[in-house]
């Protein structure tokens, strides 16, 4: 019987216990959506910072001045305008531009860059020779005495990357690209072919010969390979002169741009000195040559004279040490004579 009558309290129990459950339940809910709402709320009405404030005036000013600056644009270009047309009457030569090209007098030297060692390179390397290519060019465009420009072996890496990275060098002027080798329409005896290894010192530039460069970029991996190709060729070779006046840190081998630019200074200056420090980079650690001569003088002397004091502070050394030691040699004696005194009975 008392089995019975838990079941029926157990059943009759089960209704209230769900309610209060059900009432603790909402009651807890209703907690955390405070809970919730409180943070939101917090940063719904947080203020506006001074920083933020700044930002929205500033912005707003902007939004403001809109027509403003439209304006001003066209009062500029209609300025622009106005003194474009009134410049021809008051400078008879033409426009600053015009006039610049116009002192611009063509040389009818010839500068070509190999691009034949397209194979022996990386497309890294490739790359790097794209660059000093398109520096040539540019600073060809805008030199007082521009070269006949030549660009042979044009093809492979170079010619693929050129494609891909600089579509617009077929539209580039002034310039001779071609994919055959310079041997096929220049002249053997107009060739000289600059290389750092060659004996032959070059004095000055000789207008009516054709000067090749060597398009490699090697980082020195290929020693000698423009020299052996010019004596292999029979062609002429020789060397900037750029021992004669110039001390470097590094080697003397320098990028294609960099010899594209000093043969162009040299035009125009008609002095190597110049041509060289005013092209060659500060990380060259260039120095004129009689300036060295002259720190190695004054090195020498230097070490001279630090080697005389040493020598006569070594010497004044032994004399202090040799004093010292006849000293101590005296004081030992004293110090005898003493004890054998003392030891004597009286």
């Amino acid at each position: 019987m008392e089995p019975m009558r838990h079941q029926i309290m157990s059943s009759e129990m089960l209704p209230a216990f769900s309610e209060t459950c059900n009432v603790e339940r909402q009651k807890n809910l209703s907690e955390d959506g405070e809970q919730n709402q409180k943070p939101g709320s917090s940063e719904r009405f947080q203020p506006i910072s001074k920083r933020q404030m700044k930002k929205l005036m500033k912005q707003k000013q902007w939004e403001e001045q809109r027509e403003l600056r439209k304006q001003k644009r066209k009062e500029k270009r209609k300025r622009k305008q106005l003194e474009r047309q009134c410049q021809p009457e008051s400078n008879s030569d033409g426009s600053d531009r015009k006039r610049i090209r116009r002192d611009v007098v063509h040389s009818p030297l010839r500068l070509i860059i190999d691009c034949s060692f397209d194979s022996l390179m990386v497309l890294k390397d490739i790359k790097k020779l794209h660059k000093q290519i398109q520096r040539c060019y540019a600073e060809n465009r805008r030199a007082l005495h521009p070269v006949q420009f030549y660009l042979t072996s044009h093809g492979g890496q170079l010619k693929k990357n050129m494609d891909e990275n600089d579509k617009g060098w077929v539209n580039w002027k002034d310039i001779h690209i071609k994919p055959e080798h310079y041997s096929e329409f220049i002249q053997k005896e107009d060739l000289i072919y600059l290389t750092s290894d060659s004996p032959n010192i070059l004095k000055e530039l000789d207008e009516s010969k054709a000067y090749v460069i060597g398009g490699l970029v090697d980082h020195n991996h290929h020693k000698g390979l423009t020299y052996k190709q010019a004596s292999d060729h029979g062609i002429d070779h020789a060397q900037l002169p750029l021992g004669n006046f110039v001390k470097m840190n590094s080697r003397k081998v320098l990028a294609v741009n960099h010899v594209f630019e000093i043969i162009l200074e040299y035009l125009e200056t008609r002095d190597w000195q110049e041509a060289f420090f005013t092209i060659l980079p500060q990380r060259k650690g260039a120095v004129p040559t009689d300036q060295a001569c002259e720190s190695c003088s004054h090195d020498k002397k230097f070490a001279r004279v630090e080697g005389g004091l040493n020598s006569d502070s070594s010497e004044e050394e032994n004399r202090h040490e040799l004093d010292s030691t006849h000293e101590e040699e005296k004081q030992d004696k004293e110090n005898s004579t003493e004890s054998t005194v003392n030891s004597v009975p009286h």
